[in-house]
């Protein structure tokens, strides 16, 4: 699998699972999760989670957790209700990160919510806000919900990736409409079959990862299903395999499905028994 890499606007990687970094039990507990998933991005919430000091974790700053020499940081914009707010906390992401030199700042995760109930993107802000950072220079992947007309519309306005949800955030529901997931990989790859599509939130086991895969997405970005599982690293390490497995069973090819059984072993030219 690490010769099998693919591009996301300015960077290049070999893992295809991105995991975020948000409620872990103490960073020794991150860290080895981040170990076990093999992932080579991770997701951090700067404006929350390292410039605010009533979130900021008792046990330091999460940026200086983290080895920056073997993760990339993948900032988001997480907690933001609208395209004014996403845009000022991308702006602050970058400045912190352009400050310590890291390749993080050219791009960002965006995330424009609706309401705190459901997490779910609000349209009309996302497509906006995706709009102004193209503009800014950002690389902006971008989470959605799983519609391909809006999928399609986002690439339209610029983000180098569209990360369609398979469940609402934290829920652990796994892909809930796989052929909604399906359909919005082949608007965004129709006539462009090298673009990015992460499938981003819902993901609670390792199977529901396989899924995503095999659907066709390039990658899965999750948190809640490693920093929530029983055992974190475990379940990383799950997570890791599962991305490996449907990899290769989407460029494998299924068999297709069928109505009725299908001998393994022909029927024809058997003996027939002697009477």
């Amino acid at each position: 699998m690490s010769t099998d890499t693919y591009r996301i606007g300015s960077f290049e990687f070999s893992s295809r699972l991105f995991v975020g970094t948000g409620k872990y039990a103490h960073f020794d507990q991150m860290n080895a999760a981040l170990d076990a998933s093999g992932c080579e991005v991770v997701t951090v919430a700067v404006r929350r989670d390292v410039l605010s000091a009533d979130n900021r974790p008792k046990d330091g700053n999460i940026i200086d957790a983290l080895d920056l020499e073997r993760y990339t940081i993948l900032p988001n914009t997480a907690g933001c209700f609208d395209a004014e707010d996403a845009v000022r906390s991308a702006k602050l992401s970058r400045e912190l990160l352009e400050g310590m030199g890291n390749p993080g700042a050219k791009w960002v995760k965006l995330e424009v919510l609706a309401d705190k109930k459901t997490l779910l993107p609000e349209p009309i802000g996302t497509i906006a806000a995706t709009e102004q950072l193209v503009a800014l220079g950002f690389d902006v992947l971008v989470y959605t919900n799983d519609d391909p007309i809006l999928a399609k519309r986002l690439k339209d306005s610029g983000a180098v990736s569209v990360m369609p949800a398979g469940a609402p955030i934290g829920t652990g529901m796994g892909i809930l409409n796989p052929n909604n997931v399906r359909l919005c990989i082949e608007y965004l790859k129709d006539g462009d079959p090298n673009y990015p599509v992460i499938v981003d939130a819902g993901v609670g086991t390792a199977s529901d990862v396989t899924i995503a895969m095999e659907l066709g997405a390039d990658g899965v970005l999750l948190n809640t299903g490693i920093a929530g599982a029983a055992d974190p690293v475990k379940m990383a390490a799950a997570m890791n395999h599962a991305i490996a497995a449907g990899r290769l069973a989407y460029q494998s090819g299924r068999i297709p499905k069928k109505r009725y059984a299908s001998a393994s072993s022909p029927f024809d030219g058997l003996i027939a028994p002697s009477r």
